[in-house]
């Protein structure tokens, strides 16, 4: 959904948002409201200002949960290193534990569930035969499977059934 749900976005800065504009001429009233809308920009020191009751009610259980973790580390961190030195490590830490909770998953699957001749499903893993020119050592290439029942194996001669 778009950030103003449908809505055309409206300026609130007014006629005299433009140079061109203010230059045209302003009347007492524009220029006092100019002035005010220019002093409503100024942040005070203590913003943004976070509301935890507000962030609370905007964000779901689940993200909360799976957040906490670091946002322990960023509070720890933060008095140390600085508001946006923590921010940055955060976010780091972040990444690279959803890079290692996929490589994980990744290995566990390749481990655990690939194509074997016990099931239907899974990626098969297969290699390719290397390219071996006249002149390169191991010309001609020998295969490795040293009988013919060996090339659509699949593991079964490993299992235990084969013994």
């Amino acid at each position: 959904m778009a950030q103003t749900a449908g809505v055309k976005p409206m300026t609130i800065a007014g006629r005299v948002a433009s140079e061109r504009e203010r230059c045209i001429g302003m009347t007492d009233a524009e220029r006092a409201w100019r002035k005010q809308w220019l002093q409503d920009q100024v942040l005070a020191s203590n913003e943004p200002v976070h509301v935890e009751e507000y962030w609370r009610e905007r964000t779901n259980p689940i993200r909360r949960l799976y957040r906490k973790p670091l946002d322990v580390l960023y509070n720890k961190l933060a008095p140390v290193l600085g508001q946006q030195r923590a921010a940055d490590y955060r976010y780091i830490a972040g990444k690279i534990g959803l890079f290692t909770v996929g490589v994980l998953c990744i290995h566990y699957y390749f481990k655990y569930h690939g194509n074997d001749w016990t099931k239907k499903g899974g990626w098969r893993i297969t290699k390719t035969k290397p390219m071996v020119l006249p002149g390169q050592p191991g010309f001609p290439f020998k295969s490795e499977r040293s009988k013919d029942s060996d090339y659509a194996d699949r593991g079964f001669s490993k299992s235990v059934f084969t013994k």
